[in-house]
């Protein structure tokens, strides 16, 4: 991956729209705000194949935290475009989201866990002040255990957030898509046991943990 901080590699453009002159302005707007934005120096972030059957428009990333070439966690971002809006998302713009990390196999026993990721989600978005809506999804956590060849291994616990959310749409019907992502960035170098680089938000809860690289 190419290192971010606003800027992108060369390469397919992450829509699923090979007409990209057609692209609704909307879109294209919210588009460009993604591949501006300014991130964080351990974020590494490509545009990546978008899926097709979601909706009408679509623009994909994915994107690792890395650090001392450790990866520490990936995800991938999806954003979606309905210009005639969409019942469900109670807007025409969707933002879906996978996310993994890998954590200290005693943190799997803790019960708060599922409670406290998902409020890693919402605490970055609106620790950047961001307004959405009909926020939904899962919270996974499954342990490894490696016998035979791979017995030397540690155990390993995963963590995974699945997640959808509806942004606000601002002037010109177009929403914040670069702070958006942004704040998407906060919560995968958060997972990954990154410090914050801003004062951290009092509704987020921590946790005491330090992961090592991911292991595939």
């Amino acid at each position: 991956m190419a290192a971010a901080q606003g800027r992108f590699s060369d390469g397919a453009d992450g829509m699923n729209s090979a007409e990209t002159d057609s692209v609704p302005p909307a879109f294209r707007q919210a588009v460009d705000a993604l591949q501006s934005a300014s991130l964080r120096p351990e974020m590494e972030i490509d545009p990546t194949k978008a899926p097709r059957k979601l909706a009408p428009y679509a623009y994909a990333l994915e994107a690792a935290v890395v650090e001392n070439d450790n990866d520490l966690a990936d995800g991938r971002l999806v954003l979606l475009h309905d210009p005639a809006g969409h019942d469900a998302w109670q807007g025409t713009f969707r933002l879906v989201t996978l996310v993994r990390a890998e954590l200290e196999p005693e943190m799997a026993a803790d019960p708060l866990l599922p409670e406290v990721c998902w409020s890693w989600l919402t605490g970055a978005l609106q620790g950047r002040g961001l307004s959405y809506g009909e926020a939904s999804g899962t919270v996974t956590r499954a342990g490894s255990h490696y016998f035979g060849g791979l017995s030397e291994r540690k155990p390993a616990t995963q963590i995974e957030i699945r997640a959808s959310w509806t942004p606000r749409e601002g002037l010109g019907g177009v929403p914040d898509a670069g702070a958006h992502l942004a704040a998407w960035c906060d919560l995968l170098c958060q997972i990954a046991g990154l410090p914050p680089v801003g004062p951290p938000d009092a509704g987020v809860v921590s946790l005491p943990q330090r992961r090592g690289p991911r292991t595939h």
